[in-house]
């Protein structure tokens, strides 16, 4: 039993991680119907960006999230003002292209600026320490933090979507960009503020799971993969839908645990000849199939 409750909780903890990730991505195609194929090598940057800011200024790398929220909010803003907004008057292939060229971009950049070799966060308040809660549970420390810093910037995000004039426009802006206009809202500047908002909700992810994953420049399209099966999940641009979608996909990649827990429960002997691990992340994509086939507007549905 010990198996199954430490991956129940290392899944759920790993899941709201997960739900900031996918939030920016909901965020940006919720309100310009963009899909930012580059949403992962912004959060790749959010992690070098908690990594090398902990090591300069020697402070924990949990502290450097609003150097990260800071750094993705104005990368964001000028990647809307200065890229994104021009390819939003081409077709959809166009937009499409474009952000994977900015994906490739980012990527190179980074290759070219740190090389190829992982980097890790080897000191910290937290690194290296775990609480036993019970029930067999041993929880690394830095992952506790991660998860709970994670769904209090989720909600931070949530009341401004949903409780400020801000996040009315924004809703309005995605809703009905002409109407919004006729309104007097100024949908270019929301526009520019959902993609700050977006790269800011990734980046800060980033510094948190800096903690307690290594970062180089490829992490990136493995993020990706995962937030767009999140997304998909729980419907294209429904924030809640990134949430719960997060912590299934977060269960999903602890599946190894649960193979493990059925393999010395019951004694199956042929189960311990498959590598479960190696597998775990197609599990995502399988139960994302199974979704599009079943319910193909996800779990919450789309944004309309």
């Amino acid at each position: 039993m010990d198996i199954l409750f430490s991956s129940l909780a290392a899944g759920i903890l790993f899941g709201m991680a997960l739900s900031l990730v996918a939030l920016g991505l909901t965020i940006i195609f919720g309100v310009m119907d963009i899909i930012n194929f580059a949403h992962g090598e912004f959060l790749m940057i959010g992690m070098y960006t908690g990594l090398l800011t902990a090591q300069a200024a020697g402070i924990d790398p949990l502290l450097t999230l609003p150097v990260a929220a800071a750094v993705g909010f104005l990368l964001g803003i000028v990647c809307y003002l200065g890229f994104i907004k021009f390819l939003l008057r081409g077709p959809m292939i166009a937009q499409l292209l474009g952000t994977f060229g900015l994906m490739l971009f980012l990527r190179n950049l980074a290759l070219l600026i740190f090389g190829p070799n992982d980097r890790a966060v080897h000191q910290g308040l937290l690194v290296g320490k775990s609480f036993d809660i019970g029930l067999g549970i041993i929880i690394p420390a830095t992952k506790l933090a991660a998860a709970g810093l994670s769904l209090a910037a989720f909600a931070a995000v949530w009341l401004l979507m949903n409780r400020t004039r801000t996040g009315k426009a924004l809703t309005a802006t995605a809703l009905n960009p002409q109407g919004a206009r006729y309104m007097g809202i100024p949908t270019e500047r929301m526009n520019a503020l959902a993609w700050g908002i977006g790269c800011a909700s990734v980046t800060v992810a980033g510094a948190l799971i800096v903690n307690f994953w290594s970062v180089n420049p490829y992490i990136g399209l493995l993020f990706t993969m995962l937030a767009f099966a999140i997304v998909a999940l729980g419907g294209f641009g429904s924030v809640p839908g990134a949430f719960f979608a997060g912590i299934v996909v977060g269960l999903i990649t602890e599946l190894p645990g649960f193979w493990d827990f059925m393999t010395y429960t019951f004694e199956f002997d042929w189960m311990s000849d498959i590598p479960m691990t190696s597998f775990k992340y197609m599990w995502v994509y399988v139960a994302y199939f199974v979704i599009m086939v079943v319910r193909p507007r996800g779990l919450f549905g789309w944004k309309h």
